[in-house]
């Protein structure tokens, strides 16, 4: 694998890191967990390119970052159960909205 993500990615995508510094191996689940996040239509085909189906469905049922919103699409979109996906199930959603009253 490479060592870096591509430029188009890390500018829009990765704004609070060196780019340069991220290796796609070492830093898989967090450029993963970014890209599913935030990124569009072209950063999921390059997630897809660059990685492993089970890598990107790995992150999507172990994942405590991203938004029920964005779970719910993948495991539809990547053919993951729901009843999989960690920050699905009710204890972290209830807990979940506990920090973030309304």
């Amino acid at each position: 694998m490479k060592t870096a993500a591509p430029n188009p990615l890390t500018r829009r995508l990765f704004w609070d890191v060196d780019p340069l510094s991220l290796n796609l191996q070492q830093h898989r689940v967090f450029i993963i967990e970014r890209i599913l996040e935030e990124g569009d239509e072209t950063a999921v085909n390059w997630l897809k390119r660059t990685y492993p189906l089970e890598t990107i469905q790995d992150v999507l049922r172990t994942s405590r970052r991203l938004s029920p919103k964005t779970a719910n699409f993948f495991a539809t979109e990547l053919s993951v159960s729901m009843k999989e996906i960690r920050c699905l199930q009710p204890s972290y959603r209830r807990a979940h909205v506990l920090r973030w009253p309304r």
